[in-house]
């Protein structure tokens, strides 16, 4: 199905309740939720043009589609502006002609005066491709040279950001007119050997064979999150699931078969994967292990945000929802939470020096080496949070990616965001509005839930603040 090539304007949609049906996790409240169409368009200037499924030219959206935003967010310290950063695109980054990447300068802010189904707001104040010289980044998974699949982002005091990219997985720092500046090295073994466009007859990555790679990450599986302590110094990085030589993968069925179309593709094992922490001016890195809650169901770890220079929040998804992406079918979510982590935890083990790590928990504690230890935040589908009395568990996205720390609000609780992917799904037959992204607005009182959340240190706006008034009418 084409989609017309017409401008699209931002719609957004707002509605939240808080009628509590149970206990909500401690010091928190959900104070907002807004959705944004999936047909909206961006303002990458893309608009008029089409993108398609590379094995089916007749399913197509538009280039400048504002989607997929989700994925990546972070806030810039000034004027209520966020920088979101969509991955690599639509149809799996399987598609006729190359996505460009891109970064968006996005207006979010709360108003607690007013009624909660109409307290956030969002605005797209500005879409910038990222190039390097004068080559785009593209999504195309067959582009590797300059293919990028942006997940975490964060800003830097510099008035930059950086991307990590799950292809490679790479850590990537642009300025603020989305042109590269510079790679941060990560350490040895997480980058898979052997890149490949190809796949297996249902569609999983072939880079999972193992004729072609036996260490980094899994495919689809690199650095999904990505943080910065408040001083900018550090860098912390998560991967979404175990490494290859850490038990990430079951058995190859088909040992030999170099990704054949009718082979099986071996199946996600491994628990344990690995958080890296880079210091920005020396280089130097640690790395620590995160035991994640379970294999089945699309589980991982999504992103992750600085609290303060040692503890983080992590987000954890299964890939379950009551309004699935066609031709996916609807499932009662089982996970959505952000969990606590401490990286001054008391014994904690630095596994740079070791090569692979056990698979399981148990195997982990056998070896005598101390992961973090996880402490509930915040349960997304905890009942006690609503959207007009309907739990929100029931209409929540699959995909809940993002997560970021906005203004603190009149009343001195910090504002959390958490945003969802939409994998830029603009509609078919069935569902012409395609599916929203959907953002969160929560309040946090430190000191009930038993966090010291310190700002991150920024110098001056990243976005004029006279056109930010400007768009928004303020």
């Amino acid at each position: 199905m084409k989609f017309p090539s017409r401008a699209l304007t931002l719609t957004i949609l707002a509605c939240c309740g808080t009628t509590a049906h149970a206990a909500p996790d401690a010091g928190v409240q959900l104070v907002g939720r807004a959705l944004v169409s999936g047909t909206a368009l961006d303002k990458s200037g893309l608009d008029g043009l089409q993108i398609c499924r590379l094995e089916d030219h007749d399913v197509c959206i538009d280039q400048a589609t504002f989607g997929g935003w989700g994925s990546g967010l972070t806030y810039t310290g000034s004027d209520n502006v966020f920088l979101a950063a969509p991955d690599r695109g639509p149809f799996d980054g399987r598609t006729d002609v190359p996505y460009k990447d891109r970064v968006h300068f996005i207006y979010m802010a709360v108003d607690t005066t007013k009624p909660v189904n109409q307290a956030l707001r969002v605005e797209l104040l500005d879409t910038r491709l990222l190039v390097n010289g004068k080559a785009p980044f593209v999504g195309d998974s067959a582009s590797f040279l300059d293919r990028l699949d942006p997940e975490g982002i964060v800003a830097t005091a510099d008035k930059g950001f950086i991307i990590s990219d799950e292809y490679g997985p790479q850590l990537l720092k642009f300025g603020l007119d989305g042109k590269y500046e510079q790679r941060i090295q990560l350490p040895a073994g997480f980058a898979i050997q052997n890149p490949s466009a190809n796949v297996y007859a249902d569609g999983t990555s072939c880079e999972i064979d193992s004729d072609l790679n036996q260490f980094g990450r899994q495919a689809n599986r690199g650095m999904e999150s990505l943080a910065i302590t408040p001083d900018g110094s550090r860098l912390v990085g998560l991967m979404q699931n175990a490494l290859i030589q850490d038990g990430g993968l079951a058995m190859d069925p088909n040992p030999g078969d170099n990704c054949a179309a009718t082979a099986l593709p071996p199946s996600r094992a491994g628990f344990n994967s690995r958080i890296v922490t880079i210091d920005l001016k020396s280089g130097a890195s640690r790395q620590y292990v995160y035991t994640i809650d379970g294999i089945t169901q699309g589980r991982g770890q999504n992103d992750m945000l600085a609290v303060n220079d040692h503890q983080f929040l992590v987000l954890e998804r299964d890939n379950r929802t009551r309004i699935p992406t066609p031709p996916n079918t609807s499932q009662a979510p089982n996970e959505k939470r952000l969990y606590l982590i401490d990286l001054n935890e008391p014994g904690l083990t630095d596994v740079s020096s070791l090569y692979s790590l056990p698979a399981t928990p148990a195997a982990l504690a056998t070896a005598g080496i101390k992961g973090v230890t996880k402490h509930l935040f915040l349960d997304l589908l905890n009942t006690a949070y609503t959207v007009d009395g309907v739990a929100l568990r029931d209409v929540i996205a699959e995909k809940v990616e993002g997560i970021a720390w906005g203004p603190d609000l009149p009343d001195g609780r910090h504002l959390l965001l958490v945003t969802t992917d939409n994998d830029l799904f603009a509609g078919d037959e069935t569902h012409p509005g395609g599916l929203p992204t959907q953002v969160y607005a929560f309040a946090i009182d430190g000191n009930a839930a038993g966090v010291e959340v310190v700002p991150q240190s920024m110098k001056g706006p990243f976005f004029p603040p006279g056109q930010v008034r400007k768009i928004v009418g303020k």
